[in-house]
């Protein structure tokens, strides 16, 4: 048994992604804060803070350095934050000469945290494409079916008509904003921290903020306004929009589960999963998936936003918050929109089933359309008492509301023609092309 299920051999391939894995193992982690430590010697010897001997020396053996994760594990475990344990090893390795020089001017944090942008720099790059992906099939489906009517539903009872095209739009509509999200999130994200030991860089005296500057550049990330590292907002930002996207997912896995009931069978999205014991089962297990992980990142957001709150300069109870918290939702997020993906190509609805469902309420699907073409012929509140009237009458006598209309209302109006639900649907095929022209 694993403690994590995206570890696990079982569960990890049901809630996980391999890719975004690799991002997040040990592995990624140690390369990238030795990138950092790296970075900052070359910086420091241009800048003649170090020696340029030593900054060679440094940046050599960091970008081949694989140290003893058990040692570094163990330092962690004592120290709170692999740095101290990691810089030992780097000094080891580079020899006597260089070793004074690692790490010149910097804390543990400021290598973590830059570390973790350069992680999460990679991580949101692949959620970006996924995004894309999610948003192409999405945006094919809507343009697909935007004349295919079916029944709207409100409060989980039908309504109206509307069209496949359009609920598909509802789904891609969020996702759209989100991209725009996340291309507003990234430059506040991209940024290196570097402060030294209390956000000061004292140790580094008049080269404090040309070393900052430095870094970010080397790095290719941005410089901020001043060193970052007891303020959470910039995570929590992140953390909101991953749970803002799995959201959105989980609406549309949530729609599906319920389209795809066995007694509505409007809207199928690939082949399901099977059940143990009946071999008529196609279970909605990636909708349902997707439901889920929406709710896991929803309760993990709220653990993240816990780290916004850090005593003073530095904070050791909230800051591993992010370490607890992210890498999962980062996962979720992953392995959600790959399901997502999968779904959004495969979407094949029943028009033959929608059809039924539009019929089988005996036209009160058109109950709000009756009202508004008495309502050019009466007063509203009279066309709606007649209306609710005649509801009570189709539903008790199986008969469809229009041909009861026909004989209870003398106003010129073609009810045989206006049975059709597509003329009800009112700008449904153009809020479409609003969303994607």
């Amino acid at each position: 048994m694993t403690t994590s299920p995206f570890d696990s051999a079982v569960l990890g391939p049901l809630f996980g992604d391999p890719e975004m894995a690799a991002l997040l193992a040990d592995s990624a982690q140690i390369r990238a804060l030795l990138t950092v430590e790296a970075a900052l010697a070359r910086v420091q010897g241009r800048l003649g803070v170090i020696p340029a001997d030593a900054a060679t020396r440094i940046a050599e053996v960091a970008a081949h350095l694989e140290p003893d994760m058990a040692a570094i594990g163990a330092g962690t475990a004592r120290d709170g934050v692999p740095i101290p344990a990691l810089i030992k090893a780097l000094r080891a390795g580079v020899g006597k000469r260089a070793a004074p020089y690692v790490h010149w001017g910097a804390t543990s944090q400021d290598i973590v945290d830059t570390g973790l942008v350069l992680r999460l720099r990679d991580a949101l790059t692949l959620l970006a494409a996924r995004l894309e992906e999610v948003i192409a099939a999405l945006t094919a489906q809507a343009r697909a079916h935007r004349g295919l009517v079916m029944a709207a539903r409100t409060r989980s009872q039908i309504a109206m008509p509307t069209t496949f095209g359009l609920k598909v739009a509802t789904w891609l509509a969020p996702l759209l904003r989100h991209r725009d999200r996340l291309a507003e999130l990234r430059p506040r994200l991209e940024v290196v921290q570097f402060g030294g030991a209390a956000g000061t860089l004292a140790a580094l005296g008049e080269h404090g903020i040309a070393v900052m500057e430095g870094l970010a550049a080397e790095l290719g990330l941005a410089p901020p306004p001043l060193p970052w590292h007891s303020q959470g907002d910039i995570i929590a930002e992140l953390g909101g929009w991953l749970s803002l996207l799995t959201g959105s997912l989980g609406k549309m896995g949530e729609d599906l589960v319920l389209l795809g009931q066995s007694e509505v069978g409007e809207v199928t999205a690939g082949d399901g999963g099977g059940s143990s014991t009946m071999p008529n089962k196609s279970n909605p297990v990636a909708a349902e998936t997707l439901v889920a992980l929406a709710r896991f990142n929803a309760g993990m957001v709220g653990t993240l936003h816990q780290a916004l709150i850090q005593r003073h300069e530095r904070d050791g109870a909230a800051w591993p918050l992010t370490w607890l918290a992210l890498p999962p939702m980062l996962m979720v997020t992953a392995g959600a929109l790959a399901h997502a993906q999968r779904l959004a190509a495969a979407l094949e609805p029943n028009a033959a089933r929608m059809a039924e469902h539009l019929e089988a309420t005996h036209g009160l699907i058109l109950a709000e359309a009756a009202t508004f073409l008495l309502a050019a012929h009466m007063p509203r509140p009279q066309a709606q008492e007649l209306v609710a009237a005649c509801c009570k009458e189709a539903t008790a006598a199986g008969r469809h509301l229009f041909d009861i209309l026909a004989e209870r209302a003398d106003a010129p109006i073609d009810w045989p023609a206006e049975k059709d639900p597509a003329r009800h649907v009112g700008a449904a095929e153009a809020l479409v092309k609003r969303l994607i022209p």
